[in-house]
């Protein structure tokens, strides 16, 4: 494989059919990557699979094989024994990431290491034999410890070699120096293993160490890199930052053959975590006739907004842009790099007709607010099939899209001068509201949006730059900006009909289709039309009234539905929208089956969408690896839905258009959807959630609601309609006022005391 073929289309068609054949998906020549070799990156898995399991252990190695390209290379942070043994460990303090401290309760030590006072307990006071009882553990806290538990043991190098039979092995050495004063010698450990072990890269951050060795590795296979910390930091043999050394290239060049910088190097960012303009670090360093790898790769760790919190686009703005490719990438994570360069690199831009239907939310919410103008032309722009409008209404009776009646929720109404406007209404939420009825559209659009921060607890947040961007609209606006975009329909969603016809005497349903009708919907546009509601009456009275496409959306999580609730759905629905809960059952973070809902809807001639899909890694099960297209994928691929609705459009949209998705059989490992379940065994028993209660299981009852309540419009003495009223009706006396209004201010001191329409 390594001399280029020529010869024609016979050829080119072998050389695509031998690539297949690798589990590399996408037939690029070498000169289609901006690599220094021309060849495809590296991908290179730091202890392995170590963003789930803890880092250097045998689960985490082992499962690069089964979720990462053929020959990724599996990263050691080798560290000494007492006895020179070399073990893979991601802290050279062992109380960072073993258990060593309840085996050797009085191991603690205190040593200068580079200069620095550290304590705790290090390899070098132990001989692999003390080891052995030692397990190892998760190194981050944020990250699941359901493993620890699990009797991972140290694993010394040559256990790698041996029980993972890696395809390629990366050691990194440090702490050269602080080995030395413990009368250790990690050139002759480096010179050793290297005899007996396949070392494809040698990495360390100490340019003496690297100069020193060099020569022993002249004319071999493996690779000497230097790595490059934080450029403030003082490189241990020069006393010279790594940014004053960075300007040296040509030094680097005479020892080594590659450089290893934090990514913050090639895309660094604002204080406020915004991208900058990439640097000239990687055309510098192959001008130089170095490779440049890329390290810090974590999707559950913050990066860039411009992201929008999608570690697979991150990861492509290195590899697969307009100026250059770094030649691989060192990652917690390494399914996420698989992904990019064997699915998603190169992909043609145009729109993908088919599954799976991508469905907005709010527009592109995860990056603008709801609603907005903002938020509605970046999910076209990202590539939506269908925007969606909740429909509200003001007090002067005008449609808008709000993803909340309560405006408290969506806009800035609390720092307004409508502050006072607040009102209990139990039908419609437990606590005190401000009412998108109780502002007229023009009141309303003196307040800003506000971006929706749904896991705001994590202290993850969305775009702050924009956090108020963009103007409300109205359903009218709405349809007018849908009709002439590339989509294939629009969902309004309907929520409260019956409230707003009992108490506001507005009929949403025919206000909804006289809305389309003047925006021209009726003449058999492009554009499919489909309602959206969790009230059956609502889809019941457009079924009666039109031919738009309706969906009955379930607002709990369910593991199953009785026949008789399926038949009642599928008399007044054509698709179904679920919670994504009721399709991957999730216990504790972690998935446990795939239910049973999606066939049986479907078997009833009933689309299914799974709802809301988030980029955001705390909102996904571990299953996922924190990467928002396995989690697509799993949905797609795996439990079969028809369409998804997503805060983030432009990261299905993606994955729609993704390279490997006509290979059906021949699709690599790394994008086969995820086996639920599948990690629970891997735990100790100790470890394990408690089991689940029983999920809830769809009835009729759940189903079936009374006919929509016909809408009359009292007429005044004078034969013209009469206003909505100012205070709800009077309730026969008992003795306590209610004193509130829907529309009037409500004085902020009879809050604990005011409910309406109870």
């Amino acid at each position: 494989m390594g001399k280029r073929i020529h010869g024609g289309d016979v050829s080119s068609f072998l050389l695509a059919f031998l690539w297949l054949q690798l589990g590399l998906t996408t037939a690029l020549t070498k000169s289609a990557w901006r690599t220094l070799s021309g060849n495809s990156p590296a991908i290179i898995a730091k202890g392995g699979l170590s963003g789930l399991f803890p880092d250097s252990s045998l689960y985490a190695y082992r499962s690069v094989s089964v979720l990462s390209a053929n020959g990724t290379t599996l990263w050691c942070d080798v560290r000494l024994t007492k006895d020179s043994i070399g073990i893979c460990l991601p802290d050279m303090k062992l109380d960072n990431c073993t258990d060593i401290q309840y085996y050797f309760d009085k191991g603690r030590r205190s040593y200068k290491v580079n200069g620095v006072k550290t304590s705790g307990w290090f390899s070098v006071d132990y001989n692999m034999s003390d080891l052995a009882p030692v397990t190892l553990t998760q190194a981050i806290y944020s990250r699941t410890d359901s493993f620890d538990f699990s009797g991972l043991l140290i694993l010394s190098v040559d256990d790698v070699v041996k029980q993972v039979q890696p395809s390629s092995l990366w050691l990194n050495i440090q702490h050269d120096a602080f080995y030395a004063q413990h009368n250790l010698n990690m050139s002759n450990y480096v010179l050793s293993v290297s005899k007996s072990v396949t070392v494809n890269y040698l990495s360390s951050p100490e340019l003496a160490f690297l100069r020193r060795i060099a020569p022993s590795f002249n004319n071999t296979k493996t690779k000497l890199i230097f790595r490059f910390l934080d450029k403030g930091i003082k490189e241990p043999s020069t006393n010279r930052t790594y940014g004053l050394l960075l300007k040296n290239l040509t030094l680097i060049g005479t020892f080594a053959s590659g450089i290893l910088v934090p990514k913050s190097y090639i895309w660094p960012v604002t204080p406020d975590n915004y991208l900058l303009p990439s640097t000239s670090i990687v055309t510098d360093a192959h001008k130089a006739g170095l490779e440049i790898y890329a390290a810090d790769f974590a999707n559950d760790n913050l990066f860039s907004y411009n992201y929008s919190y999608d570690p697979l686009a991150e990861c492509l703005s290195f590899i697969d842009n307009d100026l250059f490719s770094v030649d691989g990438v060192v990652t917690d994570f390494p399914t996420t790099p698989s992904e990019a360069i064997g699915c998603f690199s190169r992909l043609n831009k145009s729109r993908v007709d088919g599954k799976p239907l991508i469905i907005s939310n709010n527009g592109a919410s995860g990056d603008y607010p709801d609603c907005t103008d903002l938020a509605y032309t970046k999910a076209v722009d990202d590539g939506a099939d269908v925007i969606d409008c909740p429909v509200q209404v003001t007090q002067d009776k005008i449609l808008i899209c709000m993803s909340s009646v309560d405006l408290i929720e969506d806009t800035t109404v609390t720092k307004s001068r409508y502050n006072s406007r607040l009102s209990v209404i139990p039908k419609l939420q437990s606590t005190a509201g401000i009412f998108t009825f109780n502002l007229t559209w023009n009141e309303i659009q003196n307040l800003k949006p506000i971006i929706s921060q749904p896991l705001s607890l994590y202290s993850l947040m969305r775009n702050p730059r924009n956090k108020n961007s963009g103007n409300f609209t109205k359903l009218s606006d709405f349809l007018a900006l849908a009709i002439n975009k590339p989509l294939s329909g629009i969902l309004i969603s309907i929520e409260n009909a019956v409230f707003m016809a009992e108490q506001l005497r507005i009929d949403v349903v025919d206000a909804v289709i006289s809305a389309l009708n003047d925006a021209g919907y009726n003449n058999k546009t492009a554009l499919e039309v489909m309602i959206q509601s969790t009230d059956s009456s609502v889809l019941v009275k457009f079924k009666q009234l039109t031919k738009y496409k309706l969906v009955y959306k379930i607002d709990e999580v369910v593991g199953d539905a009785i026949a008789s609730s399926i038949k009642d759905i599928d008399a007044f629905a054509d698709a179904v929208a679920l919670p994504k809960e009721s399709i991957y059952a999730v216990n504790h973070l972690f998935t446990t089956e795939i239910t049973g809902l999606v066939p049986k809807l479907q078997a009833a001639g009933l689309d299914v969408y799974a709802y809301v899909l988030q980029n955001e890694f705390v909102s996904q099960p571990w299953d996922f690896l924190s990467d928002a297209t396995v989690e697509i994928n799993a949905y797609v691929a795996g439990a079969g839905v028809d369409g998804i609705i997503t805060e983030f459009p432009g990261t299905a949209s993606r994955y729609k258009r993704n390279s490997c998705a006509k290979l059906q059989s021949k699709k690599p490992n790394y994008m086969l959807p995820i086996e639920a379940g599948r990690l629970l065994p891997m735990m100790a028993p100790v470890a394990q959630p408690p089991a689940l209660a029983p999920m809830p299981v769809l009835n009729a009852t759940d189903v079936v609601e009374p006919p929509f309540p016909h809408v009359t419009t009292p007429k005044s003495s004078g034969g013209a309609e009469a206003p909505p009223p100012t205070a709800p009706p009077k309730a026969p006396s008992s003795g306590q006022r209610q004193i509130a209004s829907l529309f009037l201010a409500l004085p902020l001191v009879m809050l604990s005391v005011v409910h309406l329409l109870v």
